[in-house]
């Protein structure tokens, strides 16, 4: 029989191309006061969320994204998040941030000033873009005939697929000036001595932790006397135009860019809810003392989007 308009032979289907173009339209306000709407709406949820850890009457839960999962399973659904978009990492963070992530990054590095020499351990690593590039500033000094001292710089990451992307980048080849090192290892127990590092530098990866308290601990205890602890991680919104907007393009657009580049709508969505659940400012001050760092200060970057935290073990 003939077929009709439209219709397709039993068995073939017709190929979904338009269907993340689809889904953004569907998802994305149509007009400001919506955008007021969601922001608000998103407010709400990430607020009741912790009024429920709160309210918890013990330490068995913890969050995952709005989710509350028992403590013993958030580190594995963080290491298969980041095992299913390990490939896709860097261009999505480019897409994602507009390229703000490489400012970011620079002046972090920057406020760490790495000599020539240094004993370093960036933990959360991933793909070695904050080690490769404070290797990278430390031996400017080598290069100019200032020191012959050799750094060590430890990358340690607890998912192994983001290390090895981390490895196949250019600038990681070898370079007689620095020993650089890949570990598989978690922030929580860190494989080293005590008062093994100059610096320790965590960037937006302190919020995938399932004990921050744990990992801060951690990195007091490595740290040698005098050593540094810098943390660049997303934070709170202190404009509050820039807040609504912030929250309008981070769940409707960020999901949405994620499955179309890495087709995965959910690890992206997980991505930008831990972001709401990571303690604003002043909290991460508190917790850096609770684990015994001093001077503790921190300084906003792009109104509040990221911040970064500094601390001494004196």
């Amino acid at each position: 029989a003939p077929l009709r308009h439209g219709t397709l032979p039993l068995g073939e289907q017709r190929p979904q191309i338009l269907r993340p173009v689809k889904m953004f339209y569907r998802r994305f306000p149509r007009s400001v006061s919506e955008y007021s709407y969601r922001a608000r709406q998103y407010r709400s949820v990430a607020a009741a969320s912790r009024a429920t850890r709160a309210a918890s009457t013990g330490d068995s839960e913890t969050h995952f994204g709005f989710r509350q999962v028992p403590r013993e399973e958030k580190e594995s659904l963080v290491g298969g998040v980041f095992s299913r978009v390990a490939s896709s990492y860097d261009l999505m963070n480019d897409l994602m941030s507009f390229g703000l992530h490489r400012y970011w990054k620079r002046e972090f590095v920057s406020m760490l000033r790495p000599q020539q020499g240094i004993h370093h351990l960036d933990v959360a690593g991933g793909t070695g873009d904050i080690a490769l590039a404070i290797r990278a500033f430390a031996e400017i000094g080598a290069k100019r005939g200032r020191s012959a001292q050799k750094n060590r710089i430890v990358v340690c990451d607890i998912n192994a697929n983001m290390l090895e992307e981390g490895k196949k980048r250019p600038e990681s080849a070898p370079s007689p000036h620095t020993d650089m090192e890949w570990l598989q290892g978690n922030a929580e127990q860190i494989p080293f001595d005590d008062n093994s590092f100059d610096s320790y530098t965590v960037a937006f990866g302190i919020r995938n932790v399932t004990n921050i308290d744990k990992a801060l601990a951690e990195a007091h205890r490595v740290l040698r006397p005098g050593g540094r602890f810098l943390c660049l991680e997303f934070s709170k919104v202190d404009n509050p135009l820039l807040s609504t907007l912030y929250d309008v393009y981070s769940f409707n657009v960020i999901p949405v860019m994620g499955q179309i580049v890495a087709r995965d709508y959910d690890s992206y969505q997980y991505l930008v809810e831990s972001i709401r659940k990571h303690p604003s400012q002043d909290e991460f001050l508190s917790l850096m003392r609770e684990a015994r760092l001093q001077a503790c200060t921190y300084t906003n970057m792009t109104d509040g989007i990221v911040a970064v935290h500094s601390g001494f073990k004196f």
